[in-house]
C-alpha cells in the first residue's frame, strides 16, 4: 500500500534536501528519496570534498614559500593517501549533518531509486530495481541533479580516463595527467595535482583557461598556471586516447598540427548532463531536451501537472547555490506565498583553483555586444596593501557599469579569497546600487575587500592609489 504525502522530493542534493526542509516547514507532510548519499553529489562527490583537497594544496603551496615569510621549513613531502582521507572525512561530516537535517524537520527519507509508476504515484527500487516502497503524493520535485559528461571519442573507465569522481577518490598520485576542459573542475584538480607534483597539462577548445569568465580574467589565469609550470594547450581538442600499457598516449589536435602526450591518467572534465535517465519521465510524458527536464522556470513545473523540477537536472547554470534557491522558491510557491522570483542574471559563479576565480554579471564583451555604453575599471591586486602583506599580490579585481543610467554590470576578480567577497556584488545588483554608492561606503582597511571599491574608483575615473591620471 502506497505511503502518502504532500511533497515528495526525489534527490538530496543541495536542491532536494533545502527544498524538502521548506516544505516540511511550511507545514507539508514531506518524503525525499535518494539513492546513494544524502547530501547528493556536491556533499559527498563534489563541491565540497574538492574544497578539502584544494585546501591541503593551498597550505602545501604556503609550506613551500614558507621562505618568503621568514619560516624555514625542510623536509616537506605530500601525503596523497592522508589528504584524500580528510577530503572524505570532511564529505561524511557533511552528509551525517544531512542525516540530522532530516530528522530534525521529521522528513521521511526512503533509500532507493524512484520511479515514477504515474503522475501521482513513486516507486522505490533498490539496486536490483525491485520495489521496496510506494509513495503517492500531490506535488513531485525532481532535484535528481547532474553527472560528468562524457565524449563521443572518449569513454570513461575509471582507471586511465577519469571523471571528477574518481579524481578525488584516487589511490595513488598519477606523476603525469592531462586534463580535458578548462571550466571549473578542470582548473581546480589542475591546481590541486599540480601543486603536488604532478605534470599537469589542460586541452581546452576556447582561446582562454576558464572559458565562461571574462576573457581579461582567462588571461590572467592563464600566465599564471603557465608560470607555475602547467603545460597549456588552447584552442586545442583530443583526437584520440590510446591506452599503452600502464598509461595513455593522448592524441591532440592544435593550431600547430598534431601532437602526442603521454601520461599516466586523463581526466575528463568538460561539462555535465542532467540524470534523467531511470526515472520513468518518459512513460508519464515529464519533457526532457538534451539531457535537462523542460520547465517554466517563473514556477519549476514540468509537461506534467504536479511534478516540478529544479537545480542541475534543468539545465544551467550547474550551480549548487542556484539550486538551493530555487527549493524555497519553489516551496514557498506550493505553500501559496509571493516568493521573489530568482533573477538569474545575478547568480554569481566561483571557481576555487589558486588564484581563486568569482564573478557575477555580464563581462565586458558581453555588456558592449547588448548595446551597452560601458565605464570599465580595473584594480591589480599588486596595489593591495592587504594582498601584498599576505604575499598573493597576483589578480585583479574588474567592474563594468553602464555609462548612462549607473547600473553595475557585472564584477569579475581572480586572486586569493576572490569567492569571499563577491556577495557584495550580488547584493548590491539586487538593491540597484550605482557606482557613486559603492564609492561613497567606507570599505574597511586593510582588507581585500575594499579593492572593489577601489576598481569602482577607477571606473569613474576616482582612483587615487593607482597614480592614474585624471581625465578631463
Amino acid at each position: 500500500m502506497a505511503k502518502e504525502f504532500d511533497v515528495c522530493v526525489i534527490g538530496s542534493g543541495p536542491g532536494g534536501y533545502v527544498a524538502a526542509i521548506r516544505a516540511s516547514q511550511l507545514g507539508f507532510k514531506t518524503a525525499i528519496v535518494e539513492k546513494r548519499h544524502l547530501g547528493g553529489v556536491c556533499l559527498n562527490i563534489g563541491c565540497i570534498p574538492t574544497k578539502a583537497l584544494l585546501r591541503s594544496a593551498e597550505v602545501m603551496e604556503s609550506i613551500q614559500h614558507a621562505d618568503d615569510y621568514g619560516i624555514s621549513v625542510k623536509d616537506v613531502k605530500a601525503d596523497f593517501g592522508a589528504m584524500v582521507k580528510r577530503s572524505r572525512g570532511v564529505a561524511n561530516k557533511m552528509s551525517k549533518g544531512v542525516q540530522f537535517l532530516m530528522k530534525a524537520n521529521k522528513i521521511d527519507v526512503f533509500m532507493g531509486t524512484g520511479v515514477f509508476k504515474s503522475k501521482s504515484e513513486l516507486a522505490v527500487n533498490d539496486e536490483k530495481g525491485k520495489e521496496t516502497e510506494s509513495i503517492k503524493a500531490k506535488h513531485f520535485i525532481i532535484a535528481t541533479g547532474a553527472r560528468p559528461r562524457q565524449l563521443p571519442n572518449l569513454e570513461i573507465d575509471g582507471e586511465m580516463i577519469i571523471d571528477s569522481e574518481k579524481a578525488m577518490t584516487m589511490e595513488k598520485q598519477p606523476k603525469k595527467m592531462v586534463i580535458i576542459g578548462a571550466g571549473a573542475i578542470g582548473v581546480e584538480f589542475a591546481y590541486f595535482y599540480h601543486t603536488l607534483g604532478t605534470e599537469v597539462t589542460i586541452v581546452e577548445l576556447q582561446k582562454t583557461l576558464v572559458p565562461v569568465e571574462d576573457q581579461d580574467v582567462g588571461k590572467e589565469l592563464g600566465k599564471i598556471y603557465k608560470k607555475k609550470g602547467m603545460n597549456l594547450m588552447l584552442e586545442s581538442t583530443v583526437e584520440k586516447v590510446e591506452k599503452k600499457g600502464s598509461g595513455v598516449k593522448v592524441t591532440v589536435k592544435t593550431k600547430k598540427g598534431e601532437e602526442v602526450i603521454e601520461a599516466d591518467v586523463v581526466l575528463s572534465a568538460v561539462g555535465v548532463t542532467g540524470n534523467v535517465e531511470g526515472l520513468g519521465l518518459e512513460d508519464i510524458g515529464v519533457k526532457v531536451e538534451r539531457g535537462a527536464i523542460v520547465v517554466d522556470k517563473s514556477n519549476y513545473s514540468t509537461s506534467v501537472d504536479g511534478i516540478y523540477a529544479i537545480g542541475d537536472i534543468i539545465g544551467a547554470p550547474w550551480l549548487a547555490h542556484k539550486a538551493s534557491h530555487e527549493a524555497v522558491v519553489l516551496a514557498e510557491q506550493l505553500a501559496g506565498k509571493n516568493p521573489k522570483p530568482i533573477n538569474y542574471g545575478n547568480i554569481p559563479g566561483c571557481t576555487y583553483c589558486e588564484p581563486q576565480v568569482a564573478s557575477v554579471g555580464l563581462t565586458e564583451a558581453a555588456a558592449k555586444e547588448e548595446g551597452y555604453d560601458v565605464k570599465v575599471g580595473k584594480f591589480p591586486l599588486s596595489a593591495s596593501g592587504k594582498a601584498t602583506a599576505l604575499g598573493h599580490e597576483e589578480g585583479f579585481v574588474k567592474v563594468v557599469f553602464d555609462a548612462k543610467y549607473g547600473e553595475w554590470l557585472g564584477l569579475h576578480m581572480i586572486g586569493f579569497g576572490v569567492t569571499e567577497m563577491v556577495a557584495e556584488a550580488v547584493v548590491a545588483r539586487d538593491l540597484e546600487t550605482t557606482g557613486h554608492e559603492i564609492i561613497n561606503a567606507v570599505h574597511p582597511h586593510p582588507t581585500l575587500s575594499e579593492a572593489v571599491m577601489e576598481a569602482v574608483a577607477e571606473a569613474y575615473n576616482e582612483g587615487v592609489h593607482l597614480g592614474t591620471p585624471v581625465k578631463k
